[in-house]
């Protein structure tokens, strides 16, 4: 089920069950867990985009591997707060992987958040190549300690 709100999204959710979080892109989809206690997020892999049935497949599998009890997924707002295609599309994988799973789903304003990720992985030191490889599921971590950090105060 598709949960607008976080503070429904963790109601939803089963005690003790980690989270995936994902930002979504066109060629990739970054992916990022949080421990048992949804305390902390980890960036886990970056998936290469094929087909939604792969795409998908691919997720379920880590939610199954990993026993995780929900999924949050970057919502691409423009700046003014608007929503535009980005939108739309992630809207639409939400509707499309809620009918291939009972966990609860949820959105997070993902604004900034690759900023946030290249700013980190700069400080880091980190080169441009591995800057390139692991954006987006830094970008993941990023979008669910947000979550993470607004469910410790509801």
């Amino acid at each position: 089920m598709i949960h607008e709100e976080i503070s429904d999204f963790a109601t939803a959710l089963s005690p003790m069950t980690a989270l995936a979080g994902l930002d979504l892109g066109t060629k990739t989809i970054g992916v990022a867990v949080s421990d048992s206690f949804r305390q902390v997020a980890t960036p886990l892999e970056t998936i290469k985009r094929k087909k939604f049935t792969l795409d998908a497949g691919r997720i379920l599998e880590i939610t199954k591997e990993r026993q995780l009890g929900g999924i949050v997924l970057g919502l691409p707002r423009n700046m003014d707060g608007t929503e535009g295609p980005r939108c739309q599309s992630t809207r639409a994988f939400a509707r499309n992987l809620a009918k291939l799973t009972e966990l609860p789903i949820s959105f997070w304003d993902e604004r900034l958040s690759t900023v946030a990720a290249e700013k980190a992985l700069l400080e880091a030191d980190t080169s441009r190549k591995r800057r390139s490889e692991v954006i987006d599921h830094v970008a993941a971590g990023y979008i669910l300690q947000g979550v993470l950090d607004r469910m410790r105060h509801l």
